[in-house]
């Protein structure tokens, strides 16, 4: 049943992620200009122009109309808090009443529960959610554990836009940035929980359904064991340790590299820009965005790296840092005269 569900929602989750990789993917070919390849990279350049490089690429008051201030990038963390947030208590408590097994089966009312969420099939659906394989309850727990690793992402993100940054008024960032940035908040979170959430949200429709078959008096109370609650994640395998492992010193360079960041003007109102140094600024011009592929690198090997979604997911994340990283990399050198040459843009001896 829940097959149906997540047969639907991971090719949708592909074909979103294919639909905004290749516009990237197409602006950083050589394609002639004559076949449309100089405007194709124009258009993408301003797209993707924030802040400082927002200024070189909207010079005219035309494009400027379509712009945003730079610090509406707090939408996209609330954006995916309240989104990875949803998705972590509902995966979680799925994981919590049917993954494991010392929680009480329904009583006899889960048959007239299964058939107002829709199932005609005359087995019952608590039986089949206690009948799942070891490796599926697995599987299960381990999107949990992705999640949590997702929602310390973005949480820190969220504190880091507003405590760390200081974003000039006169910066500004692209209307379509800012829809990419709310597409990406929502995309994210939802292909790390692809693999189970259709049947997470069948079971709290089935709960729903049981609830108003029974009513609040005739429900059992629900207490919450932490050890059935975090016992389970810290059993699961070495993957996800070593994933977890990975995103923590992914996480730890971006904390320190977006610090250096947020020091480099003093007065807020200023737009004063001085050249970064300290940490991996000595190797790259982005080193935070180097640091986010590190981050989401670890957080494909915590989730297995069994789900498609979350290779799109992360296929996205490096064309688009990447492309970002190179127009970011160019305004440092045209900016300074005397920027280090040896630095590259994101990826040490490679780009």
């Amino acid at each position: 049943m829940e097959a149906v569900g997540g047969l639907a929602l991971q090719p949708l989750l592909c074909l979103a992620w294919i639909a905004a990789i290749l516009p990237i993917v197409a602006a950083a070919l050589p394609i002639p200009a004559a076949a449309g390849g100089r405007l194709l990279h124009q258009l993408l350049c301003a797209f993707s122009s924030r802040g400082k490089t927002a200024r070189a690429a909207s010079s005219s008051s035309s494009k400027a109309r379509f712009t945003v201030p730079q610090k509406f990038f707090l939408h996209f963390y609330v954006v995916g808090v309240v989104a990875t947030t949803t998705l972590l208590l509902a995966i979680w408590f799925y994981a919590y009443m049917k993954m494991t097994p010392l929680v009480p089966e329904p009583s006899s009312y889960s048959t007239i529960a299964s058939h107002l969420v829709g199932s005609s099939n005359s087995f019952s659906l608590a039986s089949f959610w206690s009948s799942r394989p070891r490796e599926h309850k697995y599987r299960v727990w381990r999107t949990v554990f992705v999640l949590i690793l997702m929602e310390i992402q973005v949480l820190r993100r969220l504190y880091e836009t507003e405590h760390v940054f200081h974003y000039s008024p006169s910066a500004r960032m692209h209307i379509m940035g800012y829809l990419t940035g709310l597409f990406y908040y929502v995309a994210a979170p939802l292909s790390l929980a692809s693999s189970c959430l259709p049947e997470a949200v069948q079971y709290l429709q089935y709960q729903i359904a049981e609830f108003i078959v029974k009513g609040r008096a005739r429900m059992p109370d629900l207490a919450i064991d932490p050890t059935h609650l975090l016992k389970p994640l810290l059993n699961l395998g070495w993957s996800q340790w070593i994933g977890a492992a990975i995103f923590i010193w992914g996480s730890l360079h971006q904390i320190r590299c977006h610090a250096i960041l947020g020091s480099l003007r003093e007065h807020k109102d200023s737009d004063e820009y001085v050249i970064p140094c300290g940490d991996w600024f000595s190797r790259v011009s982005c080193p935070h965005y180097l640091a986010e592929l590190v981050i989401y690198l670890g957080m494909l090997i915590a989730s297995g790296g069994s789900d498609t979604p979350v290779w799109f997911l992360y296929l996205f994340v490096i064309t688009n840092l990447s492309f970002a990283a190179v127009q970011t990399h160019r305004w440092y050198l045209q900016k300074f005269e005397d920027y280090p040459r040896s630095r590259y843009a994101i990826i040490p001896f490679v780009c």
